[in-house]
């Protein structure tokens, strides 16, 4: 190990590359490209916001992985990540944003450096990160080379959490908690919802003492009334109003690993169709942290949920939870198990979710969810600890 500017601890690192190496073994891979921020961090400790341009880390079957990106970048991994200097390749900025040359040029000749120009190669396709462009250049550069698909394969290997990795949620979830505190306190008819947003951000970055607060990989989403039946929208400003409900979706980030966390607010008194609803919500999810156990399926979990729901006559077509961890804008989910009923994936311990059975009606919604840990033994552990339900603020 070149230093220890990265979060993690050497053996912690050593760990996830003999995972990931003996996946590409079992595929057949001679190397692989990783152009997902959360997977070049998660390998290499690289943390920087530049993904908004080209960059990646490369890992073959033996030594470091080797951090590829923007010339002026190479600082930001010289400052964050282990590898040690023979292990950066940086490209110059003249293939940036450029129409006569790419990226993949560059990239492609660092491959053929390595010998790999006939080699069998896997490449994230599905991913935010890695364009149309960028495939069809490493195609016409690298000919003799065989170019595969190997979206979500770190993905899949960060999906059960190290010890390490478990002390920054919980860190996380500490912030995330303080956050819906702060909403509480603050939410009251005519507070502008953009007061209320810096209000959520200044308690979200301060942290809590020496545990500062890094930026969130999704913005909140605070709507209120019938902007809550739509599950995404963000911030505007106008003011909060009396006899509407505003769900807040937020998360409290450690070095970038996330507890996100929502809850429900209704300023004045509620109506009783939402109470109902309210509570089949948490009955659901109650149920559903019931069934979130090591040796159950992710389908298991929303089953339970839906089964409690549907007892209600709400019916709900979503997914209702997704892995959690370390990430960078613009998702906070691993994308790999989703708590669906087609989804058959056994739960192990170590694994983290989002579950969040939110509930977007026609001319409202609420959301009440839970960041949760799968334990060895018994229901999932609910990183976070506040009441659940509608908070009522008269």
């Amino acid at each position: 190990m070149a230093g220890n500017k990265a979060p993690f601890s050497a053996a912690e690192y050593e760990r996830r590359l003999a995972l990931v190496r003996a996946e590409m073994a079992a595929r057949g891979f001679d190397a692989l490209f990783v152009e997902d921020p959360s997977n070049m961090a998660w390998l290499t400790g690289y943390d920087g916001w530049s993904f908004y341009v080209h960059q990646g880390v490369i890992v073959t079957d033996a030594g470091e992985p080797l951090w590829w990106g923007r010339a002026m970048d190479a600082n930001g991994a010289r400052r964050t990540a282990w590898i040690g200097e023979d292990s950066l390749h940086p490209y110059g900025d003249s293939f940036v944003q450029s129409t006569e040359r790419h990226p993949m040029q560059h990239l492609a000749a660092v491959l053929k450096e390595l010998g790999l120009e006939r080699g069998r190669i896997g490449v994230e396709m599905e991913n935010y990160y890695f364009s149309a462009k960028a495939y069809v250049t490493l195609l016409e550069e690298m000919p003799t080379a065989e170019i595969v698909d190997a979206t979500a394969l770190v993905n899949w290997k960060r999906a059960v959490k190290s010890a390490e990795e478990l002390a920054f949620m919980r860190k996380a979830a500490r912030i995330s908690e303080h956050i819906v505190d702060g909403v509480f306190e603050r939410a009251e008819p005519g507070l502008r919802k953009n007061e209320l947003i810096a209000g959520i951000y200044r308690d979200a970055i301060l942290g809590l003492g020496e545990d500062w607060g890094d930026y969130p990989a999704i913005v909140p989403m605070v709507p209120s009334g019938a902007d809550a039946s739509a599950p995404h929208l963000t911030w505007n400003g106008e003011a909060l109003r009396e006899g509407e409900a505003t769900f807040f979706e937020i998360a409290g980030v450690y070095r970038r690993y996330h507890a996100p966390f929502c809850r429900t607010v209704f300023l004045g008194e509620m109506p009783e169709e939402m109470r109902l609803a309210a509570d089949a919500l948490v009955e659901g999810l109650e149920a559903g942290l019931e069934a979130a156990r090591a040796g159950n399926r992710a389908c298991d979990v929303a089953n339970a949920l839906g089964a409690v729901l549907e007892r209600a006559g709400i019916k709900r077509g979503a997914r209702c939870g997704y892995p959690i961890g370390l990430s960078y804008p613009p998702d906070w989910g691993e994308r790999t198990i989703s708590l669906r009923a087609e989804d058959e994936t056994v739960l192990e311990p170590g694994m983290t979710f989002h579950f969040m059975p939110g509930l977007w009606m026609d001319g409202w919604g609420i959301e009440i969810t839970e960041s949760i840990l799968i334990r060895d033994q018994g229901p999932a552990d609910c990183f976070c600890d506040r009441p659940r339900g509608v908070w009522v603020k008269d």
